[in-house]
């Protein structure tokens, strides 16, 4: 954590070893809450909740034992997501404690299978989210109490009270993301103002001290109302208000993400302090454009196309460049127009990269979102494919030079886009490759999302096998790389693992390789370079290009050994 004021350098707030960071539907988000110069947090280590007070060490208020979330501070009152894993399975509540750990947590509010987001009013009103297996949180939530909003078809997200006192919230009701006053809509429009709620604590609109709504969608950022800001930005995160001045973290596809302050009076920006101290030369940088392309079903499908660009490079004028094909993990996600280096990295090496939104993704609506009901690993692998057709048939890339890669939710779908005869190679991390194992072994809050995707479990057991990578394992027609963490929870190695001795037993080529302290995403710098540059060296084999790196080969496993 670090604090930032005005005329001064940024300085960390938490001592070694403490790390704020809740593992509260394992996801976390909302690790910690600010009232005036006192901080509160959640410690990775021991998932307690610690007070800091200025100049002071942090100190527990929380005993061992629980997990803690999404807090929220009044006065000596503090209310929070309470997560316990007891014997008898994981029990989510809504719990209030004072501010100095003088006494223990008393119970708000319980009973349901999940909460998010407890909010204090100025009054001492105090208002919360709920939802229920089978559903997410995007697919159905109550606002409470009472319920004020809400439902098994309406997903609200971001409570908030103005500082007068009018209780805020973000509905679909209307199969757009808009944002709500006392349930009268502000501003209604088809654009989306919130993202899933896959973590706590996300923020997409503030309130200024006149009164005024300020709030990011479809990319921009602006006074509700009023027309959007021109700003060099196109992804904001992490909406708040300083002042007269909107606090926001923003990023583009040629700009790492940075904490900036922008004032809407001006659209004037202050970079409080970038991701990456090191801006990176235009010159080697893509822009994507969004592409939109028509897949089965006769319906439409959207992404992000990534030519390559290099400039000390220009690729054989008698040739087209070799597409990589990635999407989203989730799947209840969408491509990001923030600046990734792992795109860059292959577009400043030849590559043209597509970042497929296909239908399921969040972005476009709800009725797009619920275009992937049921249908998981199937409408998503069909996007993926039609998206490389689509840019080989407009002669934008090289047909016979297309691979497909992705993580997670995206490992699933690349693993049966490379059954389709379509693509030379692939690449899976932490991909899920038996649905019936993550159907029967994840954490509680994806526990019944398979429910919506693919169908209730175990009553549709036959979809699940017929869904499953590792039932298509012979059918994967080009080579493979695999990359695991050995601490994956919820991918665990035992996924990748049985994919491997069913490639050994089909006598396909493939290379694997595992990463001890990694969990479901990577962190290590170490890890990182190590995948990309391995995946690079594995499509130069493939391929039959030499990569210009000076990088570690890659052993093909073949059924010579």
């Amino acid at each position: 954590m670090v604090r930032w004021e005005p005329g001064h350098d940024p300085v960390d707030v938490l001592p070694a070893p403490f790390s704020a960071r809740t593992t509260v539907h394992e996801y976390g988000g909302g690790a910690f809450c600010v009232d005036r110069d006192t901080v509160f947090f959640s410690n990775y280590d021991d998932q307690r909740l610690y007070r800091v007070d200025p100049g002071g060490e942090p100190q527990p208020i929380t005993p061992a034992g629980a997990r803690y979330a999404d807090a929220d501070v009044s006065g000596s009152r503090l209310v929070c997501v309470r997560e316990r894993h007891l014997d008898d399975g994981v029990v989510n509540d809504i719990v209030e404690l004072p501010t100095d750990g003088s006494a223990g947590s008393t119970v708000v509010a319980g009973g349901h299978d999940f909460y998010a987001a407890p909010r204090i009013a100025p009054d001492g009103r105090l208002a919360w989210l709920a939802w229920d297996h089978p559903r997410m949180p995007w697919d159905g939530t109550v606002l409470e109490p009472g319920p004020v909003a809400g439902g098994p078809e309406e997903s609200i997200s971001q409570p908030r009270w103005s500082p007068t006192g009018a209780l805020h919230w973000i509905s679909d009701r209307t199969g757009w993301w808009n944002l709500y006053r006392n349930g009268e809509p502000l501003a209604p429009m088809d654009a989306e103002l919130a993202d899933p709620d896959w973590v706590f604590g996300q923020s997409t609109y503030g309130f200024l001290p006149d009164g005024r709504v300020v709030a990011r969608w479809n990319g921009r950022l602006g006074i509700l109302g009023e027309e959007p800001l021109d700003l060099p930005f196109t992804s904001f995160s992490c909406v708040g208000t300083y002042g007269d001045k909107v606090a926001v973290i923003a990023a583009s596809p040629t700009q790492a993400p940075a904490v900036v302050l922008i004032d809407p009076a001006t659209a004037g920006v202050t970079v409080v302090r970038s991701s990456r101290p090191v801006a990176v030369d235009p010159g080697y940088l893509s822009t994507p454009r969004r592409i939109e392309f028509p897949t089965t079903g006769g319906a439409t499908a959207h992404a992000l196309f990534y030519p390559p660009a290099n400039q000390d490079h220009e690729g054989p004028g008698d040739e087209r460049p070799p597409l990589m094909v990635t999407s989203h993990g989730g799947p209840t996600s969408q491509a990001s127009t923030s600046f990734e280096p792992r795109t860059q990295f292959w577009t400043s090496r030849g590559f043209a990269v597509v970042d497929v939104d296909y239908r399921g993704s969040s972005g476009y609506g709800r009725a797009y979102r619920r275009l992937l009901d049921g249908q998981w690993g199937v409408a998503d692998v069909d996007d993926c494919v039609a998206a490389a057709r689509y840019l080989a048939g407009a002669g934008e890339v090289d047909g016979r030079r297309m691979v497909v890669r992705g993580s997670s939710a995206s490992g699933l779908t690349a693993l049966l886009a490379l059954t389709k005869g379509v693509f030379a190679a692939g690449a899976s991390l932490y991909g899920v490759v038996d649905l019936a194992t993550l159907a029967e072994d994840t954490h509680k809050f994806e526990a019944r999302y398979l429910d919506g995707l693919v169908g209730p479990w175990p009553e549709a057991a036959e979809i699940y096998r017929q869904r499953s990578p590792l039932t298509h394992a012979d059918a994967l027609a080009a080579p493979l790389i695999l990359f695991q963490g050995l601490d994956d929870k919820v991918v665990p190695p035992s996924q990748a693992e049985v994919l491997v001795d069913a490639l050994r037993r089909a006598g396909l080529p493939f290379a694997y390789l595992t990463f001890e302290g990694e969990a479901h995403g990577f962190r290590k710098a170490g890890t990182i370079r190590r995948v990309v540059e391995a995946e690079l060296a594995f499509y130069g084999q493939v391929l039959g290009f030499t990569p210009a790196d000076d990088i570690e080969p890659v052993e093909i496993e073949t059924a010579q050994g």
